[in-house]
């Protein structure tokens, strides 16, 4: 069993109310071989929210919405939240979405809100992989 952006599942769960359905993703959760998760509302945030980019202030990492409101602690609630679950359930993979603030692996949105990405990870990526499970982006999953 594996977890997944749920989003990538199909349920419109993404900051504008809308997914990013994709078919394989969508047969992994129909076969039973995987559940979807979404770390944003896991943490408490609505959809549709407001977008969101991590953004480092004081050399601390925050993440920001686009109107300046500061949602770090609902992300790092989801996150743990979804570290729970995989503990609770033995999970050693999971597939996520590409650039996300919760989700991104390897490269996320670098908080100017223009569309520019920077090397890193979104913040349930880094707990993650903290924690020993690997993380896969939907990118290198469909490669």
């Amino acid at each position: 069993m594996i977890l997944v952006s749920a989003c990538l599942a199909g349920l419109n769960c993404k900051y504008n109310g809308k997914n990013n359905y994709n078919k394989k993703i969508f047969n992994l959760v129909k076969e039973g071989k995987a559940i979807p998760i979404c770390p944003e509302q896991l943490g408490g945030l609505t959809t549709p929210r407001t977008p969101s980019e991590i953004k480092y202030i004081n050399n601390e990492r925050r993440v920001i919405t686009k109107d300046g409101a500061d949602v770090t602690d609902e992300y790092e609630r989801g996150a743990l939240e979804v570290l729970e679950l995989a503990k609770k359930l033995n999970i050693t993979k999971v597939i996520l979405k590409d650039r996300s603030p919760a989700c991104g692996k390897g490269k996320i949105y670098d908080g100017t809100f223009n569309g520019n990405l920077v090397e890193g990870n979104g913040i349930l990526t880094d707990l993650l992989i903290k924690n020993n499970i690997e993380v896969i982006s939907l990118e290198e999953y469909l490669k």
